[in-house]
């Protein structure tokens, strides 16, 4: 699972959403993905449909759980070296 760069489907551009799109494409139940992650259910229904955000430790597992690579980039400001 993942996109390649080149591939026809653009994820979106807020990590949150992007998280959401592959729960729904990775075709288990929020029930097993919060069993696998260790992630509480509740918790997980509630960031899914977008009433609360989860943890960096939570989002960390479900980037893992979902074959995700979770990189920050920092760009440089205008003026500052």
């Amino acid at each position: 699972m993942g996109y390649a760069v080149g591939m026809a489907k653009k994820l979106p551009d807020k990590l949150s959403d992007q998280i959401r799109l592959l729960l729904d494409e990775c075709g288990q139940t929020r029930y097993r993905i919060a069993k696998s992650t260790g992630i509480d259910e509740g918790s997980l229904a509630k960031f899914y449909n977008g009433h609360r955000g989860l943890s960096m430790d939570a989002l960390d597992r479900l980037a893992v759980y979902l074959g995700m690579r979770v990189t920050l980039e920092t760009s440089k400001r205008k003026g500052r070296n």
